[in-house]
């Protein structure tokens, strides 16, 4: 149930169509758990603590340092030295009281992934390098969760979403870890800060979609932005590969 101040609080949620007050008890209801409270995880973070997403969840070991202030915008200068996730959890608990946020100040890892994931309804992938990824991916699959992947490089991001039975998972799209040095990070390449803000909103949107079972989530499809041109592009995967090694012969 909401309280009064929830239903004031949430006032435009409770008028729009397809949340209203039921759609808002769902939301209140929801766990998401955020892997990395960086650039992407700070502008998803944020938003779900805005919405009245009941309990969110941050995995983050790091922490904050001067160079992560360009486009990490949960942190301010005075933050540098404290870990991401646990000032994280302060300025979201500031932003809505009325949440609970859950701090894991810890890396993913295999040992523990799968028991970081597992009290959750919906993952955020936040992290910024390929085996994270792919872990995150393959835990999500072993354990029945979705999640939604979002990437950024120079001035470029991508989003897809994954939800079990409907759709090919991370894996089946890109297949293997690239080699390491193969493909450059966001620290050799640079990353331009705004980008980083599209991308964890449109992640932001779907959890918040998947909560509400509103609309088209990004499942079968990889959003491309293009930041210099302000090009969208949704590139189909309508199904999963057969001998993907996470999810194959796991849909009809």
């Amino acid at each position: 149930m909401l309280s009064p101040d929830e239903c004031n609080r949430y006032s435009r949620h409770l008028n729009l169509e397809g949340v209203g007050r039921e759609g808002q008890e769902k939301i209140k209801s929801s766990k998401v758990l955020i892997i990395g409270v960086g650039g992407l995880g700070s502008p998803v973070a944020m938003y779900l603590a805005a919405a009245g997403v009941g309990t969110i969840g941050l995995v983050d070991d790091d922490v904050i340092e001067t160079t992560n202030l360009q486009r990490q915008v949960l942190y301010s200068n005075d933050d540098a030295g404290r870990y991401k996730a646990e000032r994280a959890a302060q300025r979201l608990r500031a932003q809505n009281p009325g949440i609970h946020v859950n701090v894991y100040r810890t890396r993913a890892d295999t040992k523990n992934i799968r028991e970081l994931i597992r009290d959750y309804d919906f993952i955020i992938d936040g992290v910024d390098n390929f085996p994270a990824k792919f872990l995150i991916n393959d835990a999500c699959v072993m354990e029945g969760k979705p999640f939604c992947h979002g990437g950024v490089v120079q001035f470029h991001g991508q989003v897809m979403t994954y939800v079990p039975g409907q759709g090919p998972c991370y894996r089946c799209v890109f297949e293997e870890i690239p080699p390491a040095g193969a493909v450059g990070n966001a620290a050799e390449l640079g990353v331009m800060g705004a980008m980083v803000g599209i991308i964890g909103t449109i992640q932001a949107l779907e959890a918040m979609k998947y909560i509400l079972g509103a609309g088209e989530l990004l499942t079968g499809s990889l959003l491309t932005v293009d930041g210099l041109t302000m090009e969208f592009r949704k590139v189909g995967f309508p199904r999963p590969r057969r001998d993907c090694p996470a999810c194959g012969g796991k849909h009809p």
